[in-house]
């Protein structure tokens, strides 16, 4: 994947496709450093760089430990609040936004600088099939995740004269705590898979091996896209 000596830093590694993702990387000779609240004990025996981290709140120094360059980042944090639309608050919605959207711009702003310095940088951000997909109870996941891929777009046409490309990586069901109730029994599991053309459930190597893919040198010339890693659910009946 030629990510080998690569700086890079992964927010929200310490489970489910974050520390998938974590783990490839490490396999592939990437220089790691990761950030969340918590480091989990398999984000421990990668012996990344940990920086704690709460992209909730103003985080102010937080990432400062940073190397000068970096050459990729990727913005995990995500959550899946499945409710009939009546029943959201508000605040709900706002918490959405901030956790997958307002989290994202703070971590890119304080990286810029040290990604233009790479001279050739990839980011990486994640939404979800519901965001093209119109998918009952999904709308504010839906939302935040469709403000992302708009935040992906711009921040690829401003930045593409740095040679800094961003693009979004858009699963589906994929078997990870954060999905773990909706998976929580065979009978789940079985509709979850037959609702996917491919007739399984997502993995979280599925989507480390894509985030790596657009981590490394080639996918050079991919920037201000949104890739389904979907089992086809976006676009197949």
């Amino acid at each position: 994947m030629e990510v080998a000596d690569k700086n890079i830093l992964l927010v929200g590694a310490s489970s489910g496709i974050g520390l998938a993702t974590a783990q490839l990387l490490s396999k592939l000779g990437a220089r790691l450093y990761t950030a969340s609240r918590h480091e989990s004990a398999e984000l421990a025996e990668l012996g990344t760089t940990f920086l704690p981290l709460d992209v909730t709140q103003p985080f102010g120094t937080a990432l400062d430990a940073l190397p000068e360059v970096l050459h990729g980042v990727v913005y995990c944090p995500g959550s899946i609040k499945l409710r009939p639309f009546e029943r959201i608050p508000v605040a709900d919605f706002q918490a959405d936004f901030q956790l997958n959207v307002l989290g994202a711009v703070q971590v890119l702003q304080a990286c810029m600088k040290r990604l233009k310095k790479a001279e050739g940088a990839s980011v990486v951000l994640f939404s979800t099939v519901a965001a093209d997909t119109g998918m009952s109870f999904h709308a504010s996941i839906a939302t935040a995740k469709a403000a992302l891929e708009g935040l992906t777009r711009a921040l690829a046409a401003e930045y593409a004269a740095s040679n800094i490309r961003v693009n979004c990586v858009a699963p589906s069901l994929t078997d990870t705590p954060l999905a773990a109730a909706l998976l929580s029994t065979p009978e789940k599991q079985e509709a979850g898979a037959k609702r996917h053309p491919l007739q399984r459930i997502g993995q979280p190597q599925d989507l480390a091996y894509m985030t790596s893919f657009l981590l490394s040198d080639h996918s050079s010339f991919i920037t201000g896209q949104v890739l389904p890693v979907d089992g086809g659910m976006g676009r197949l009946k």
